[in-house]
């Protein structure tokens, strides 16, 4: 059973993540509604992973995402999953420049989405990382400049997108009607031409290229 914390300043908010999770089986250890109190718990629970709001008290500008920083580098790895309303590239880059691994991203509008959620907090849980698709989108459009990236070819970009979300090749395949194998060409081709070595873990697979996104 993963062991949660959850920092959340809205009331129904925090509540509904709370009966949510606990619903799928995971042990809610915390519910704190402050950047201090983040940090505090995330230094002395050790959770699983947090799901954190980037803007909460006192300041409401991005004391969760700072509480989170600040407990990685004295805890490296510590699973984190990010919730903002808006898709804020500074924030996402922040989060991806250590290249740890264990993070997530998502838009706030997941959270309806009961199964989407649930499978990013596992995937964050088990060390992967889980990023909103939106938010994968500007990073790649923001870098469209750089030129190992325009090399690649609008299928790759489709590949790229989707394995920067966390996707396994048989789960690309499925989503954009190809064959595995097919899939796999596409991905060694990514590599070669973003300077990458290939890897069959696909959690390093898409930590690296993130960190080449982050490098900008």
């Amino acid at each position: 059973m993963n062991r949660v914390l959850i920092a959340e300043d809205l009331y129904l908010l925090r509540d509904g993540l709370v009966h949510l999770l606990q619903a799928h089986g995971f042990e809610v250890v915390g519910a704190v509604e402050s950047g201090p109190e983040l940090l505090k718990g995330l230094l002395e629970l050790r959770p699983d992973v947090s799901i954190v709001d980037v803007r909460l008290p006192p300041t409401f500008t991005d004391e969760g995402l700072q509480a989170a920083l600040a407990a990685r580098k004295q805890v490296p790895g510590l699973p984190i999953l990010v919730l903002s309303q808006h898709v804020e590239q500074l924030y996402a880059r922040e989060l991806l420049a250590d290249g740890s691994g264990a993070i997530g991203y998502l838009l706030k509008d997941r959270v309806f989405n009961a199964e989407q959620f649930i499978d990013a907090v596992r995937r964050v849980a088990a060390g992967g990382t889980a990023m909103d698709p939106e938010v994968i989108a500007k990073l790649l459009a923001s870098n469209a400049r750089l030129e190992p990236l325009a090399a690649l070819t609008p299928r790759e970009r489709e590949v790229l997108e989707a394995m920067a979300e966390g996707r396994s090749n048989a789960a690309i395949s499925q989503r954009l009607y190809l064959s595995e194998s097919a899939v796999a060409k596409h991905t060694a081709s990514i590599f070669a031409k973003l300077g990458l070595a290939p890897s069959d873990d696909d959690n390093r697979r898409v930590l690296a290229v993130l960190a080449y996104l982050n490098s900008r």
